[in-house]
C-alpha cells in the first residue's frame, strides 16, 4: 500500500501529534508499506531525508519554534506545500491520504483528494476542534467554524483516539463518520531503573494543563520529594513565578527531545507522574508514565479517563484538595505506588504500535474498497 502522510508537525519539532504520526508511518513502513511524509521545515532540517523507511519531504514555513506553532506559521505550511503534495500525489497514485488535523492540514489533503481522486482520512487531535481547547486557537475556531463544518462533513473518515474527543466533533456535525483508534506508544522505550522520591510532569505549559493546582497541592503536603517539570510553552513565565511564591522548589526542564537521555533518565527513575488538564484528547504523556513504571494521578476531563482506565487515581480538574489527598496516599504507601504501576505496564500493552497500526491498515483498506 502506498500512504502519503500530511501533517505540519513531525520529528524533530511539534507537540503530541508529532511523535504519534512518526510512530505510525514508522511501523507502517516495517510492514512493507511504502510511506511518504509532507510537513513543514524547521531551522536547519533537511528537505528531504529517509529515516526509518519514511521518505520525509519538508517545505518551506515561517515556523520559529520547535514547541509552538501559530496560526500564520500553520498557514505558511499549506502556501508552501500544495505543489509539493500534488507533485507527489500524481507521481506515485498513493492508495491513501493521511492527514493528521482537521485545521490546518485537512484543507490540504481534501485539495489533493479532489484533484487526483485518492481518497483521505484525517486523525483529530484536539487543538483542531472546536470547543476543545479553552487556552488557543478560540478566536479561530469561532471565525473558521462553517468551513470547518463543511470540512467534516466532505472528509469520508474521521480517527478521534478518543470517545470523548468523538462526542465533540459530533455536537458539531452529528453526522460525521468517525472511528476510535487510541495513540500508540513503544511499550518497551524505558528500562527499569531504581525508583527515586520524586514527582514528574510533563506538557507543553498551558493553563489549562493545571501544573499551578499541582505545585499548590505539593506545597500543602510540605513534602521533601524532589519536582521536576518538562515542557515550554506561553504560560511558563506565570508558572515559575507561581512556584517561586509558594517557595516550592522546582527544577524546569524546558523542552526535551524525546530521544535525549535526560527525558529518559526522569522518566525512568521518579516515581509519581501528576498530569491533571483540564482538556484532554488522549495524551500521550500518560502512556508514556505508564510505559515508564511510574504511579499517575491524572485528571477526569476528557480522553485521560479513556487512557488509563484502573491504573491511576482519577481526580477533577483545578481541585487542588483532592489532589493533595491523593498525592499524599502515593507518597504515605510504596504499596500502593506499586499497585499502580503495576496495573499501568499490564493498561499499556493494549496501546503498542504495532496494534495500533494494524487498526489503521484496517481503515485504510475499507476507505479504499469505497
Amino acid at each position: 500500500m502506498k500512504i502519503l502522510t500530511l501533517n505540519y508537525e513531525f520529528p524533530p519539532v511539534g507537540g503530541g501529534a508529532s511523535p504519534v504520526s512518526y510512530q505510525l508511518c514508522k511501523h507502517l513502513a516495517a510492514l512493507g508499506h511504502h510511506v511518504d511524509v509532507v510537513t513543514m521545515r524547521y531551522g536547519d532540517s533537511p528537505a528531504f531525508e529517509c529515516v526509518d523507511g519514511i521518505n520525509i519531504y519538508r517545505t518551506p514555513a515561517l515556523r520559529k519554534r520547535p514547541d509552538i506553532c501559530r496560526t500564520h506559521e500553520m498557514a505558511s505550511y499549506l502556501i508552501g506545500a500544495v505543489l509539493k503534495t500534488l507533485r507527489l500525489a500524481r507521481k506515485n497514485k498513493y492508495d491513501v491520504i493521511h492527514c493528521h488535523f482537521i485545521i490546518p492540514t485537512g484543507p490540504l489533503a481534501w485539495l489533493i483528494s479532489k484533484l487526483t481522486k485518492i481518497p483521505f482520512v484525517i486523525t483529530c487531535h484536539g487543538t483542531d476542534v472546536p470547543g476543545h481547547n479553552p487556552d488557543r486557537f478560540t478566536a479561530m475556531h469561532k471565525m473558521i467554524l462553517p468551513l470547518w463544518r463543511k470540512l467534516v462533513r466532505q472528509t469520508p473518515l474521521l480517527i478521534s483516539p478518543s470517545e470523548s474527543l468523538a462526542r465533540l466533533i459530533k455536537t458539531h456535525v452529528p453526522q460525521s463518520n468517525i472511528a476510535i483508534v487510541p495513540n500508540g506508544i513503544n511499550t518497551d522505550q524505558f528500562t527499569p531503573a531504581p525508583k527515586q522520591q520524586s514527582i514528574l510532569m510533563c506538557s507543553r505549559i498551558l493553563p489549562h494543563k493545571g501544573f499551578q493546582y499541582a505545585f499548590e497541592a505539593i506545597k500543602q503536603l510540605n513534602t521533601n520529594w524532589q519536582v521536576n517539570l518538562i515542557g515550554d510553552g506561553p504560560y511558563l513565565p506565570q508558572l515559575k513565578q507561581t512556584a517561586q511564591q509558594l517557595d516550592l522548589p522546582v527544577k524546569f526542564w524546558g523542552w526535551l527531545d524525546k530521544n535525549d537521555p535526560q527525558f529518559k533518565k526522569l522518566y525512568e527513575t521518579s516515581s509519581i507522574f501528576i498530569f491533571t488538564s483540564e482538556a484532554e484528547n488522549f495524551p500521550t504523556v500518560l502512556l508514556e508514565a505508564m510505559s515508564a513504571d511510574l504511579a499517575i494521578i491524572t485528571s477526569t476531563a476528557g480522553g485521560c479517563p479513556e487512557v488509563v482506565a484502573d491504573a491511576a487515581l482519577l481526580v477533577e480538574p483545578r481541585n487542588v484538595n483532592s489532589l493533595r489527598q491523593q498525592l499524599k496516599k502515593l507518597i504515605d504507601s510504596q504499596d500502593l505506588r506499586i499497585q499502580l504501576s503495576s496495573a499501568a505496564q499490564k493498561r499499556v500493552q493494549d496501546f503498542s504500535w504495532p496494534n495500533i497500526a494494524q487498526k489503521y491498515i484496517y481503515y485504510y483498506q475499507q476507505l479504499i474498497k469505497k
